[in-house]
C-alpha cells in the first residue's frame, strides 16, 4: 500500500468556509470523543447540531459595526476578510496561578453574573501524561479526519500513534522540564483578564478549558454552570481561526452546552479569530522592535515568522480560512512595523507537521536551510500563531530550529517571547469580551436528523463490516506499515 492511501484516509469533507459549517459539517463527527482521563472525571457526549443560520448585527474586533454570523446561538465574530522553563514565570503581572482554573470576581451584581471562557490545547503536566494526552490529541476527529467508513478506526488509531510517538515527546517535555508550562501560563493570562475586566468596570469569573488535557472543557462548563453564569463569552487563545484549534474546541463545547438545558439557554458569544485586532498586532510589532535591538545591526536582520501549520487538504478541501488570515496577520504586523520606519525583510513558514499528507508550505525547517544557503546571517524567529510559551516555541524553536539555523550558516539568532501576560495584548483581549457581549444569544436546539442516520442498525452493520475489510487489508499490508513508520513516526 503506497503513502498515498493514508493521505486519502486523512482528507476532510468540502464544507463551507465562510460559516460556522467548518467545524458543524455533517462529514465530521461530533459527539465528544472518549479521553484518557482519571475515573472522577466524566465527558459529555451528544447528537450533532444542525445550524440554523442568521444575520445580526453586534459589536466587531473593530471599531466600526460589522456583520456576525450567528449559528445555533454562538455568535462568531469573523474579521473582515533548552530552556529551563521549571519555576519560570511568563507573565508580566505578579499573579499566583488560581487551582481550578477559575478567576472569580466577587463584585458581580445578582441580576447578571458574566463569565469568560479561554479555549486553549492544553499539555502533559507531566512525563506520565504525555501518553494520555497524545491520545486525546490523535483521538480528535478534527486533527485526524477519517472518512464516514472510516470513523470506527479514530480510537485505535490513536492509541497506535499516541504509542509510538511518546517516547520522542517524552523527549522534547524532559528538555523543557519535564512537563507543558501552558496551564499555567493560560491560568496567570486569565488572572490578568480578570483584573483587566475589572479595570474597565466589567467584573467577570475567568475560567480556562484546554482541549486535550485538565482542566478539559466538560470541568470548565461544570463550574460555569455551578456559578450560575447568566452570560458567557468564549475566547478561543488562537489569533486565527483554524478547523484543528477553534473550530475543534467550540464544537467540543456545543456537544456539552446542547445536553443540557441550563446551558442550551445561556446567552453566549463567539470570538472566532481576533488576529487583526490593532492590541494584537501592537503588541507583536512590540516585541519585534525590541527584540530586534539586541542585534547589532538590526537594519540587516531577516524576520522569520514561524506558524503552526495544517494540511493543505483542511485549507484547499475543508474551506479552512487560516492561511488567509495567517498571510493576513502578517501583512498588518510588517505593515505597523513599516509604520515605525521598521522595513526589514521577512518571510512566513508553518512548522510542526506530521505525517504523509502535505501540510501547508513552505516548511520552517527547509526555509531556515535556504536562507542560510542565500547568506543570511541574522535571523530573528516570531511564533506568530502561538500566544503562550509551550514545546512548540521552546523545544521546536528555541532547540531544534536554532540549531538547524546555525548549522546552515545563520550566525545571529533570536526569538521572539510569546505574548503571555504582555499588559497591551490582556488590555484587547479585555475590550475583544466586552465589545462581544452585545452579541450573546442562547443556542439552538438541535433536530438529532444526523443521529437518527447514523444509528439506523443496517448502515452501521455495512460500515463496520466493509470498513473492517478495507481496514484489514489497509493496515496488515508491508507497504503500508513501512509507510506508517517513516512518516508518522
Amino acid at each position: 500500500m503506497e503513502t498515498g492511501t493514508i493521505s486519502r484516509l486523512l482528507q476532510p469533507t468540502k464544507v463551507p468556509s465562510s460559516s460556522f459549517a467548518n467545524f458543524t459539517s455533517n462529514s465530521s463527527i461530533c459527539c465528544s470523543q472518549k479521553r484518557l482521563m482519571p475515573a472522577c472525571h466524566s465527558s459529555h457526549g451528544g447528537r450533532e447540531m444542525n445550524s440554523d443560520e442568521r444575520e445580526i448585527t453586534v459589536l466587531s474586533s473593530e471599531p466600526t459595526l460589522k456583520k456576525s454570523s450567528v449559528v445555533g446561538g454562538l455568535s462568531l465574530h469573523r474579521p473582515v476578510h533548552k530552556r529551563d522553563v521549571v519555576g519560570k514565570t511568563f507573565c508580566s503581572v505578579g499573579l499566583s496561578t488560581y487551582p481550578g482554573s477559575i478567576v472569580e470576581s466577587s463584585s458581580q451584581t445578582a441580576e447578571e453574573k458574566i463569565g469568560v471562557l479561554l479555549l486553549n490545547l492544553g499539555g502533559p503536566d507531566t512525563l506520565h501524561d504525555v501518553q494520555p494526552f497524545l491520545f486525546n490529541l490523535f483521538a480528535d476527529p478534527d486533527i485526524i479526519r477519517l472518512p464516514r467508513l472510516f470513523r470506527f478506526l479514530q480510537r485505535p488509531l490513536a492509541q497506535l500513534i499516541s504509542v509510538l510517538r511518546a517516547p520522542k515527546s517524552k523527549e522534547g517535555y524532559a528538555a523543557i522540564g519535564g512537563g507543558s508550562p501552558l496551564r499555567k501560563i493560560t491560568d496567570e493570562q486569565a488572572s490578568a483578564l480578570k483584573m483587566a475586566l475589572e479595570t474597565k468596570e466589567v467584573p467577570a469569573n475567568v475560567y480556562v478549558a484546554m482541549r486535550y488535557w485538565h482542566p478539559f472543557t466538560e470541568e470548565a462548563v461544570h463550574q460555569i454552570k455551578r456559578d450560575g453564569i447568566t452570560k458567557l463569552v468564549v475566547l478561543p487563545l488562537y489569533p486565527q481561526y483554524s478547523i484543528s484549534t477553534t473550530g475543534s474546541s467550540v464544537r467540543a463545547l456545543q456537544n456539552i452546552f446542547k445536553e443540557d438545558s441550563y446551558l442550551s439557554r445561556l446567552p453566549v458569544a463567539v470570538i472566532e479569530s481576533w488576529y487583526q485586532r490593532q492590541g494584537y498586532i501592537k503588541s507583536m510589532a512590540n516585541l519585534i522592535e525590541q527584540e530586534l535591538h539586541n542585534f547589532t545591526k538590526p537594519e540587516e536582520v531577516m524576520i522569520f515568522f514561524s506558524a503552526h501549520g495544517v494540511p493543505v487538504s483542511y485549507v484547499e478541501n475543508a474551506g479552512d480560512p487560516y492561511r488567509d488570515q495567517m498571510e493576513e496577520c502578517i501583512f498588518l504586523i510588517m505593515k505597523e512595523l513599516k509604520a515605525r520606519e521598521i522595513n526589514n525583510d521577512h518571510t512566513l513558514a508553518y512548522q510542526s507537521r506530521v505525517g504523509p499528507v502535505q501540510w501547508l508550505k513552505p516548511y520552517t525547517d527547509e526555509v531556515l536551510v535556504e536562507l542560510g544557503q542565500k547568506g543570511v546571517k541574522s535571523l530573528l524567529a516570531v511564533p506568530v500563531s502561538f500566544v503562550s510559551e509551550h514545546i512548540e516555541t521552546l523545544e521546536e524553536i528555541d532547540m531544534e530550529y536554532k540549531e538547524l539555523a546555525l548549522e546552515s550558516g545563520i550566525e545571529n539568532w533570536g526569538r521572539v517571547p510569546a505574548l503571555n501576560c504582555t499588559s497591551s495584548f490582556i488590555t484587547d483581549l479585555a475590550d475583544a469580551v466586552i465589545e462581544a457581549l452585545p452579541s450573546t444569544m442562547a443556542m439552538s436546539p438541535s433536530t438529532g436528523t444526523e443521529e437518527e442516520v447514523d444509528n439506523d442498525p443496517m448502515q452501521y452493520f455495512l460500515k463496520m463490516f466493509f470498513g473492517s475489510l478495507l481496514a484489514f487489508v489497509f493496515l496488515f499490508s508491508p507497504k503500508m506499515v513501512s509507510a506508517f513508520k517513516k512518516n508518522i513516526l
